[in-house]
């Protein structure tokens, strides 16, 4: 494995000039991974890849180009790290603009698969286009929800809805190939106006490490007897978590407890750990245990398409209460292996959350069909097969 830093400011460590790629062969064809979210970092586009890569490997020689968000290796696979600009919100910091160090290595490649239209993703699906070399795009967000929601200020939202919209039409409609997690998702892209060609590839979870089993919760710092509402994931603005926070501090449960797994955007995180029975961990590289200690799940978002950290709950076996948002709305089915509530709504979260805290053999029901639900239909193996049907395709 190699590991390049491209530092084109000082004129040094600009190995990316004398990149000489392996030739690509009948067995092997040359993978060029553009990503603006990864490792060491940890989020769901990073989980997704940590999942995805070791399955292509076997049939690509893989050169990753990603943010140097840390020291990252993985064994096989050339990694190209670009420097961070100064742009952070919350835990996220952007990638520099590096066009012609990206273009150098969109040229020395067979195919792209991109993740985002951040600053990496955006210069590969532009340098792909000049360069006549396929993309395929996996599309992890409805960006034009995202953005404008991820924001604290509403009055820029309507402006900025309309801005991202064209700049993401425009990008993703000269992409050769979309790949999307679902069919609802896939329809919305085409009704907006991307032309693009698209497959649909649904993700997936390692249900032998997301599984039900018991968790020692003082290790944790959590009493045996509390009853522990959760959720992981992102802490930024269009997770809605103060929805979440208003329902817990009205539900009306002894010695109950939120629990909130990650990271994000400082002046949450304050106002999240500075209600009575509220923990928030910070960044973790592994939430099973944390999943395992919960009695149930809340996923308050404002926009999702799939969202991993659902699929993930269910597979611990939890009961799943969640927002009516993206691909959720259709593999979780109200009061057979799941619940939903009005997102705007912390009164209706908080009834679902009480009625589930009186009802425990309800929430048993709910979550045994919830893993069922993940065994039957959500497998990484199945993920890999349709994503390299759809590389193989172009």
């Amino acid at each position: 494995m190699a590991r390049v830093t491209i530092d084109w400011e000082k004129n040094e460590n600009v190995e990316w000039q004398d990149y000489k790629p392996k030739k690509s062969t009948k067995e092997k064809r040359r993978l060029l991974i553009t990503t603006d979210n990864f490792l060491p970092r940890w989020d769901g586009i990073s989980r997704f890849l940590a999942e995805i890569i070791p399955r292509l490997k076997e049939e690509y020689d893989i050169t990753i180009i990603a943010p140097n968000n840390g020291p990252i290796e993985i064994e096989g696979v050339e990694v190209i790290q670009v420097p961070l600009s100064n742009y952070t919100h919350g835990d996220y910091t952007a990638a520099k603009f590096a066009y012609k160090e990206i273009k150098h290595f969109v040229r020395h490649t067979d195919i792209i698969f991109n993740q985002s239209l951040a600053p990496i993703g955006a210069c590969a699906v532009i340098a792909a286009k000049r360069l006549n070399r396929p993309i395929v795009n996996f599309i992890h967000n409805v960006d034009w929800e995202l953005v404008p929601k991820a924001l604290s200020q509403p009055i820029f939202r309507g402006p900025l809805i309309a801005l991202t919209k064209l700049i993401v039409k425009f990008l993703y409609n000269r992409c050769t190939l979309l790949i999307l997690p679902s069919e609802n998702i896939a329809e919305h892209f085409t009704w907006q106006g991307v032309r693009t060609p698209k497959r649909i590839a649904h993700l997936g979870v390692d249900v032998k490490k997301f599984s039900p089993r018991k968790q020692d919760r003082k290790a944790l710092g959590i009493p045996e007897n509390a009853f522990v509402m959760g959720y992981h994931g992102r802490i930024s603005h269009e997770k809605n978590l103060f929805t979440l926070l208003r329902a817990f501090k009205r539900v009306e449960i002894k010695n109950k407890r939120l629990l909130i797994v990650g990271d994000g955007v400082e002046k949450i995180k304050e106002r999240l750990g500075s209600v009575p029975g509220v923990i928030v961990t910070g960044a973790t590289d592994n939430v099973v245990p944390y999943l395992r200690v919960m009695d149930l799940y809340v996923q308050p978002s404002l926009t999702e398409t799939t969202s991993l950290a659902v699929l993930e709950a269910m597979a611990c076996g939890l009961p799943v209460v969640s927002s009516k948002v993206g691909f959720i709305k259709y593999y979780i089915i109200e009061n057979e292996n799941g619940l939903f509530f009005e997102n705007t709504s912390a009164y209706d979260l908080m009834v679902k959350l009480q009625r589930l805290y009186d009802r425990p053999e309800k929430r048993a029901a709910l979550g045994k069909a919830a893993r069922a639900t993940i065994l039957e239909s959500f497998r990484w193996s199945s993920t890999a097969q349709a994503i390299k049907d759809a590389l193989d395709s172009v």
